[in-house]
């Protein structure tokens, strides 16, 4: 009797254990259009595989087979999903490609074989507050060439230009304001504007990069879209989904994309994959699609390295800021780097640029 009781309160505790995380999971599996509160929940699936083991080590002394084999195969799921096999293969195969990597020196969108490389930078300042020297320093230490911020603000403007970076960066679109409402990109090589997303609640202008030739002769260019999107908070669950949705259209232009920056949204979000399921990097004729849109932190298995938050709330962090690129441009170097005075991390990324089609 006594044996009985003890295996009893097991399967209950594996049970406690189990249920949210199934829960989260029909919530993280289901493209429906959730209420903010459960689209919050949802940012922090990856953290659900700690009960999930947890559920299936107190399940073993059960003895009983479906209740371990449930909760294996909801470890077993998580996993998969913060492990993508394909990815793994992926990754695998770009490790055994990669060419040499040469000194580009600071701020330098280098030549290569097959296109252009260049090292890139998003940071969501919080309002301006981002320390200006920091932001500067790991741009110089690690040969930024292309980086966007947002929440960009006038006096942090003014900052980053007392610390140098328009002598790293000499080429800007700026859009300072105050508030959680401004953005701008900097570069190394020659930035022309195109367009904004329409209907939007902050600027998420798109830019075309001149990276000049590769090793060829041939051109190469880039479309870059600074993005922030509403943060799906009470309320604002629609704006937010209408949001990505347009920031995925930028995508389905022909050429060489790169979306960057705060997507207030992560890779367990439906409607963020679905936003990287949209055919991207067509030929120039716009008659072939190129296929989805990769992200450079789940493609280097980096989905437990949070961008979020760094300050303030105490929270698991989650990854809400990327570096999304057409498939035709291969990412290497994928980083996280807190940066004093914001919530955010900056998140860096070196791309091989094809020249374009």
């Amino acid at each position: 009797m006594k044996r009985r009781g003890s295996r009893r309160l097991w399967q209950v505790s594996s049970a406690l254990c189990a249920a949210p995380v199934a829960a989260v999971s029909v919530f993280r599996t289901v493209p429906a259009p959730w209420p903010a509160p459960l689209v919050q929940l949802v940012a922090f699936t990856p953290w659900f595989v700690l009960p999930a083991g947890a559920a299936l080590v107190l399940a073993l002394p059960v003895r009983r087979p479906w209740t371990v084999l449930s909760a294996g195969a909801l470890l077993a799921l998580q996993l998969l999903w913060l492990f993508p096999p394909d990815r793994i293969a992926q990754g695998l195969l770009d490790r055994q490609s990669d060419p040499p990597q040469q000194d580009q020196g600071a701020g330098q969108a280098a030549g290569t074989g097959p296109g252009a490389e260049l090292t890139v930078m998003t940071l969501n300042a919080w309002k301006g507050h981002a320390d200006a020297a920091e932001i500067v320093r790991l741009v110089r230490e690690h040969g930024v060439a292309l980086l966007a911020v947002q929440e960009f603000s006038p006096a942090l403007e003014r900052r980053l230009d007392a610390e140098g970076l328009g002598a790293l960066l000499p080429h800007r679109i700026s859009g300072a304001m105050d508030g959680a409402g401004g953005g701008a990109v900097f570069s190394s090589r020659p930035i022309v504007p195109m367009d904004s997303v329409p209907g939007s609640a902050f600027d998420i202008p798109t830019a075309r990069v001149d990276l000049g030739q590769d090793a060829a002769g041939r051109p190469v260019s880039l479309a870059v879209t600074n993005v922030h999107t509403t943060a799906p908070v009470l309320g604002e669950a629609g704006q937010w989904r209408t949001e990505l949705a347009a920031v995925g259209l930028r995508a389905a232009r022909p050429g060489n994309v790169l979306l960057l920056g705060d997507f207030n949204a992560t890779v367990d979000h439906a409607e963020f994959r679905q936003m990287l399921a949209g055919s991207a990097g067509a030929g120039t004729d716009g008659t072939a699609p190129g296929g989805p849109l990769v992200d450079a932190g789940s493609a280097a298995l980096a989905r437990l390295v949070p961008t979020w938050p760094m300050a303030g709330l105490a929270l698991p962090g989650v990854v809400i800021d990327h570096v999304v690129t057409s498939p035709g441009i291969r990412s290497r170097g994928y980083t996280v780097l807190p940066v004093a005075g914001s919530d955010h991390a900056a998140v860096l990324a070196t791309l091989t640029v094809p020249a374009d089609g």
